[in-house]
C-alpha cells in the first residue's frame, strides 16, 4: 500500500511519514525540494499549484494526507481548488486532511472550509482532522526562550481560556488510524480533553524543567511582531487576527463526541507526555 504525504520534510508531514515508513508502509515524500531526503521515502518533488503535478502523484495511492501551508488567503484558496481537482481526477483510495487549526465552517469561508466541502463532494473516502491549537507553537523562540530565561510563558489567549491542545504527533497517529478505519468518516476532533488553561501549562513547564513558570497573556500584536520573522508579514498578521477573534469565545475545545478518543480510540498526548517527547 502506497501513502502519498503532503509537506513530508515538515512540522506536521514528517512525523506522519516516519510513522508509517516505520509500519513497513510505501511513502511517498512530496515537498518542494527536489534533493531532499526522507528516510524510508521516495522524494517527488511537487507543487501545490499544480493540478497536473498534484494528479500525477495521487494517481494510485492508498492514501493521501494533505494540509495546506502558511501563506496568504488567495494562495491557499487556489491550492485547496487544485488539490479538489487533483482528487477527483486521480480517485486515491482515501484522503486525511489536517484543518490545522482552521475553521471548516462553509459560512466563515476561507481555503481550509473549501477543501473540506469540497472533499465531502468528491465521493473518495476521506476524513477532516479538526485539531484547536498546536502544543508545538510553544516551541517557537519567543515563547520558549522566556520560559528558559524568565520562567514566563507568554501566549496570545486569556489566562482562563481553556484549549484542547494537540500535538503534531498526535496528528501522525490519528492520521495512520484514519487510513487503517476507512469506515470513519467526516470529521474527527483532535486534542487533549477536558481543555487546559494558559497557568495549566506553565505549571507543565514547570514541573518538567524544575522552576517556577508564569502564564502571561500577550496580545496578537505582540505575537505577530514576535512570529512575523518567521513565516512573513502577511502570514503572521492573518495569524494575529485569527488570535483576536478567539478573544471573543468562551474557549477553544474539542467535543467529545467526534473526538480521535471516541471514534478511534487513539488518546492525544498530555502536556507532561509531550514535553517528555520534545526532550525538554
Amino acid at each position: 500500500m502506497t501513502y502519498v504525504i503532503h509537506g513530508a520534510t515538515g512540522a506536521q508531514g514528517a512525523p506522519v511519514a516516519t510513522t508509517l515508513t516505520a509500519e513497513g508502509k510505501s511513502v511517498t515524500a512530496l515537498t518542494r525540494n527536489p534533493d531532499a531526503a526522507v528516510d524510508g521515502a521516495r522524494v517527488v518533488a511537487a507543487s501545490y499549484s499544480s493540478v497536473t503535478d498534484l494528479t500525477d502523484a495521487y494517481r494510485g495511492a492508498d492514501g493521501v494526507f494533505v494540509h495546506l501551508p502558511v501563506g496568504a488567503e488567495e494562495d491557499r484558496l487556489a491550492f485547496a481548488n487544485n488539490i479538489l481537482t487533483a482528487v477527483r481526477e486521480a480517485r486515491p483510495g482515501r484522503v486525511v486532511f489536517s484543518t490545522s487549526g482552521f475553521p471548516i465552517d462553509p459560512a466563515t469561508g476561507g481555503a481550509v472550509a473549501t477543501l473540506a466541502a469540497g472533499l465531502a463532494d468528491s465521493g473518495v473516502s476521506h476524513a477532516v482532522i479538526a485539531p484547536e491549537l498546536y502544543l508545538e507553537n510553544l516551541l517557537m523562540p519567543y515563547v520558549i526562550d522566556s520560559v528558559r530565561e524568565r520562567g514566563v510563558l507568554p501566549y496570545p489567549i486569556r489566562a482562563d481560556f481553556p484549549v484542547s491542545w494537540a500535538s503534531h504527533l498526535d496528528i501522525a497517529d490519528v492520521t495512520v488510524a484514519l487510513f487503517e478505519r476507512p469506515d470513519v468518516t467526516g470529521v474527527v476532533s483532535v486534542g487533549q480533553y477536558p481543555a487546559i488553561t494558559g497557568p495549566d501549562l506553565a505549571s507543565a513547564f514547570a514541573a518538567r524543567l524544575g522552576r517556577d513558570v508564569v502564564f502571561e497573556p500577550i496580545s496578537p500584536d505582540e505575537f505577530r511582531t514576535s512570529v512575523a520573522p518567521l513565516i512573513g508579514e502577511g502570514p503572521a498578521a492573518g495569524i494575529a487576527e485569527a488570535y483576536r477573534a478567539m478573544s471573543a469565545m468562551p474557549g477553544r475545545s474539542i467535543t467529545p463526541e467526534n473526538s480521535a478518543q471516541k471514534l478511534l480510540d487513539v488518546t492525544p498526548r498530555t502536556t507532561p507526555e509531550w514535553l517528555a517527547d520534545m526532550g525538554l
